[in-house]
Formats: C-alpha cells, sequence, structure tokens
C-alpha cells in the first residue's frame, strides 16, 4: 500500500477544507470500501481524512413529516430505527440484504452510496479499465460479464453500481445535502449519480472536496407500502445480480402512485420511469406488470461474455419487478 497521510477532522468545514486543499485527498467514513481499495491499490491517496467526527449521527423527523438522516448514522442503526422500519420499509430491507452485521456496524449512510464498483477488472490493477484509469480501455467488454450492466451503458464501460442503499434512496425519492467550498446544496438522490458516458472515471456529480452531509426522505403515502427484493447468486450477502425497490399507493383498486428503481443492471441506480409511468392508474394484474417491465426494458441490451454474458438479467428483470409487485398490491389498501 502507498503511504498515505492521516487526519480526523472536528467539523464538517474541517473536512472539506482539508481535502479541497489536496487533489490526492480523500475522505474516510466507515471504510469498508475504501480500505480494500487500499489493499488492492486501486485507490492510492496521499491523504485520508477521517470525517466519523464531524458527520451527523442523527435520525429525526422534521415539522413537515420527512425524516432527517445524517452522514454519520451506521447502517444497522438506519436499518433497527423504529420509524424507518414502520415508514421506510424498503430502505430497512435494503440495508438488511446488502451485508452482514459486521460490515452495516461499520459502513456509514453517507459512504454508502459513493462505494464503487465491484467490476473485478476495476479490481484488478494488472487489466486495463477506463474507470481506474481513463482512457485505457474496458476489459469487460467481452469478458466476463455476467455481472454487468444491461442498461445505461456506454463502450468505454459496462459495470454495474453495488449499493442497496443507493437503489431504495432513489425510489423514496430522497434528497442529498452536501457541502463543499462553495457551500451548501441539494441534490435529489436520482441525480447523484452519473451514467458512465465517457467518463467512467466520475462516479457521481460531486466535485472534488464536497461531502454528504445528511439525507431527507419526504413523507409520502406510498413508502409505507414499500419492499426490496434481491436476487443473487448466494444469500449471504453477495452483490445483486438483480434488484427491486418499490412503493405502492392503491384507491380504488386501482395504482394511484408508484415509484421503482432497479439494482445491478446499470451504471448508476436505475429509476424506473418508463415503468412508473404504465402503472399509474392501471388495474394491479399481471398485464400490467408485464406491461410496465416491457416498457422499461424496451432500451435494455445484453452482453456476451466468456462467462455466458448477462442476457439472463432481462427476463430476470421481468419476473422479479412482478413478484415486487404483486406482493405490495395484494390485501387491504394503503394505511
Amino acid at each position: 500500500m502507498k503511504t498515505f497521510a492521516f487526519a480526523k477532522a472536528g467539523t464538517v468545514a474541517e473536512a472539506v477544507r482539508a481535502v479541497a486543499a489536496d487533489p490526492d485527498a480523500v475522505f474516510l467514513g466507515g471504510g469498508t470500501n475504501l480500505v480494500d481499495h487500499l489493499k488492492l491499490g486501486v485507490a492510492r491517496p496521499g491523504r485520508v481524512v477521517d470525517v466519523t467526527a464531524a458527520t451527523s449521527g442523527e435520525i429525526r423527523e422534521n415539522d413537515d413529516g420527512s425524516l432527517y438522516v445524517g452522514a454519520g448514522v451506521r447502517n444497522s442503526d438506519l436499518a433497527a430505527d423504529g420509524v424507518v422500519r414502520r415508514r421506510y420499509p424498503v430502505l430497512a430491507e435494503a440495508l438488511l440484504a446488502g451485508a452482514s452485521a459486521q460490515l452495516r456496524n461499520m459502513a456509514t449512510t453517507g459512504g454508502n452510496p459513493l462505494q464503487r464498483t465491484r467490476c473485478l477488472y476495476f479490481q484488478d490493477v494488472t487489466t486495463p479499465c477506463n474507470k481506474r484509469a481513463p482512457g485505457t480501455g474496458c476489459s469487460a467488454i467481452g469478458g466476463a460479464t455476467r455481472q454487468h450492466a444491461i442498461l445505461g451503458a456506454s463502450p468505454s464501460c459496462v459495470a454495474t453500481h453495488p449499493s442497496d442503499l443507493a437503489v431504495a434512496m432513489v425510489a423514496l425519492d430522497a434528497r442529498v445535502h452536501v457541502t463543499g467550498t462553495a457551500g451548501e446544496r441539494e441534490i435529489a438522490f436520482t441525480d447523484l449519480h452519473r451514467l458512465p458516458g465517457d467518463h467512467p472515471e466520475r462516479d457521481t456529480v460531486l466535485a472534488h472536496g464536497e461531502l454528504i452531509t445528511g439525507f431527507t426522505l419526504p413523507a409520502v403515502p406510498w413508502a409505507r407500502r414499500s419492499a426490496y427484493r434481491k436476487v443473487r447468486d448466494r444469500a449471504s450477502y453477495a452483490f445483486a445480480l438483480v434488484s427491486v425497490a418499490a412503493g405502492v399507493s392503491l384507491v380504488d383498486g386501482r395504482i394511484d402512485d408508484v415509484r421503482l428503481a432497479l439494482g445491478g443492471v446499470a451504471h448508476k441506480p436505475w429509476r424506473a420511469t418508463e415503468a412508473e409511468a404504465v402503472l399509474r392508474g392501471a388495474r394491479p394484474d399481471e398485464e400490467a406488470f408485464a406491461a410496465a417491465a416491457a416498457a422499461e426494458l424496451a432500451g435494455a441490451r445484453a452482453l456476451e461474455g466468456v462467462d455466458g454474458g448477462n442476457a439472463f438479467k432481462i427476463p430476470l428483470v421481468r419476473r422479479t419487478l412482478a413478484a415486487v409487485l404483486r406482493e405490495l398490491t395484494a390485501g387491504e389498501p394503503n394505511p
């Protein structure tokens, strides 16, 4: 590992100044992803700034009914919070599906969405990778592609985003609070991450030195009727082949409102707006579920690969989406 300087920031302002002033500096939250990359040689910062004492560990209900979650909240605490479990079950389920208890006890809510892809080639510094070394090529194309993207990929990168929490946050219309040298700003969670385009090395829209300080979850009725389903190779905390986060409200036997997001299928958590448009006002039946999936997957492109490729993900999305919607629309109307 490259030798690096280490500092603990006591405030958000101190952390932002320290990283923004040094192009070779990075923030450290729980470190569950960064430490792996330090060991692998994927990340080679000159300075690591610990922000665990600077960011808030608070979960609070706001006057308008929304919920504020500090970036320093541990994933285990967020998943166990009574308000989250009651009002935003999709978020609790995504967190519990995302990692072992030991990792959840370390990982922070602010750091989790910023974890980087688990693409084999990104993590192997002996192979070309545009995300790790721009302009070198994408070794995944024509290689092992089973885990890779079917939506939003580019010739520069076909990797997928690994965070389960991020998929739930996209479905919940969360807002991201960010502080940088220019001050504070808010970003819609759906806009936080980028598709690869010609610059897959840039995972998010954050500028260097900008720090996530918290999130706001809106008070919306469909969030109470929500769920997260993750399909993976093994139950013991593997990354998603496909995941679905969904929230639904029903009025008079029809879908009044719905939010859908997909994981394991794109470079960013994928908001399924085409599927949502099909479902609003529709009766919750198999025909509507199939039509919604078809609309969202119209632009899906499977990859061939030495491991058999990822064409199986397209029907897997259809089945998983239908299963979650079937579960959420059964039974009584929304409370």
